[in-house]
Order: C-alpha cells, then structure tokens, then sequence
C-alpha cells in the first residue's frame, strides 16, 4: 500500500462502511479512532488504524506530517468538539474537507411518549419527573455527569463490554444490579425484552440515526408505554472554504467515486 493521502476521523459504524466503500475502491486511507476498542471493532478493513485522540494542534501536526490531502469526518454526531477541531485544522492547512453527516429519524417520531430535549440536564430534569428506573442507552462517556444528575435515582446503564468502560461505572458507583455490558445493534425485539427485564421506568437515549439502531430503541418504549427521552444532536454549521458536506452513505459514495481516480 502506497502513503495515503486521505484520513478519516471516526469510530462509528458509518466510519467503518466509509472505509470499506474504499477498500472497494481501492483508495488508500488512514483511520484515526479514539480507543482500542474502536480500532477492535474496525480490524476488518484495509487502511491503516491510528488509536488516540487528538486535540486542535495536534491534528494539525499530524496531518502536515503526514502530507494529507484530503479529510473526511466521520465522527459520531455528538463529537461536536471533536468536529470544531477537525474543521479548524483543515482550514489552517487549507486541506480539503468532507463532513459525512448521518441521517436522521428524528421528525419520523412524534408521540406523546418521546420528549426530545436538547440536553443531558434536560434529561435528566424530565427523567427525574417521569420516573425511579432511569435506563441509559446514551454510552459510557458521559456516566458520571448522568449519576450526579439523577441522584437519589436508580441509573441502569448499558455500556459497552470493556475492562476500561466497566471501570468507570464502578468509580461512578453503580452496582453489578445496574451495569449491563453488552454490545448491540440489538434488535427492536431484543430492546423490548431487555427493557422488561431491567424494570426500566424510563429511557433515556440519543437520536443515534438508523446506524445507531434509534428506531429499534423507540419502539419498544411505545409498545410498553414507556417515557423515552430523545437528546437531539447539535446543530452544526458545516460551512465555509474547503468544506463539503455528505447525507448519509449514498452521497458519500458519490463523493468517493468522484475523486478516487485522483487519489489513486
């Protein structure tokens, strides 16, 4: 494999269909992920894994270092600051840069069960209110601010099955009764039945998109009558000089097949 010329930034499943999208290409690439786990879930394709954060300045070094032409990122929706840094490093080193932004569901869902908010204290404000058993579907990083939120609450917590996230949810002092370390996509109906068995009187998740499995998570909640409390995504500005922005996979694909010639 020659040096490649183009880095993508991003864990998610999109990243990862991004890549292959190239594999099947045959455009050479870089993938930064943030943790071990993100490069475990990513072994499967072809480019080069690179684990660990990056703050501003250090993307800027590491690109130039790398003599990067082009950026792609495909970051989860609620990285903003992870996207601001991205963004204001390709623009320092006037590098090109496309900002894959996953399709969302959220105007599809509208019922008097879902309350969307715009963020982890609305959450838990409305949380509090609507119930004792607050399930969170919402991921380990932001655990301990969710804890201290909901105090005198029950917390469930479904979290990845790691050594380091199951660390935190002990130092946030959750019981082996409130940790459930699985990994998903789960179905609607493995959703429906997890949330019978964990009693859950409310649920609290993000709009994750069809790659994050939202609908699979909503659903249930209807179907048991079940509060779910929707933390809607940051709205971004993606514009400016250099800056192209992709919905979902289809125009990212029509992206790829337009500058793959020239990357090769």
């Amino acid at each position: 494999m020659k040096q490649p010329q183009i880095h993508i930034f991003g864990g998610t499943s999109d990243a990862r269909q991004i890549c292959m999208m190239m594999d099947s290409a045959g455009i050479d690439y870089r993938l930064s992920v943030a943790t071990a786990t993100g490069a475990q879930q990513a072994a499967d394709i072809r480019g080069d894994i690179v684990i660990g954060r990056m703050e501003a300045e250090g993307m800027v070094d590491y690109l130039q270092k790398q003599k990067t032409q082009r950026v792609i990122d495909a970051s989860h929706p609620y990285a903003e600051r992870l996207s601001q840094n991205i963004a204001q490093a390709c623009q320092k080193l006037d590098i090109p840069l496309i900002r894959y932004i996953r399709q969302s569901d959220i105007d599809d869902v509208e019922h008097a069960l879902i309350h969307k908010v715009a963020t982890l204290d609305q959450a838990c404000e409305v949380a509090a209110r609507l119930g004792e058993r607050i399930l969170l579907t919402t991921g380990s990083k932001q655990l301990a601010d969710y804890v201290s939120c909901l105090a005198g609450k029950t917390v469930l917590a479904r979290v990845l099955p790691t050594a380091e996230v199951l660390a935190l949810c002990e130092s946030c002092g959750l019981s082996v009764d409130q940790i459930f370390a699985l990994k998903g996509p789960f179905s609607a109906d493995f959703n429906r039945a997890f949330y019978q068995f964990c009693q859950a009187d409310v649920v609290i998740t993000k709009e994750s998109g069809e790659q994050g499995g939202f609908k699979e998570k909503v659903e249930p909640c209807l179907a048991l009558g079940l509060p779910c409390i929707v933390i809607c995504r940051p709205v971004h500005q993606f514009n400016g000089e250099g800056i192209t922005q992709a919905n979902g996979l289809e125009e990212m694909a029509q992206l790829l097949a337009n500058f793959s010639a020239i990357a090769n």
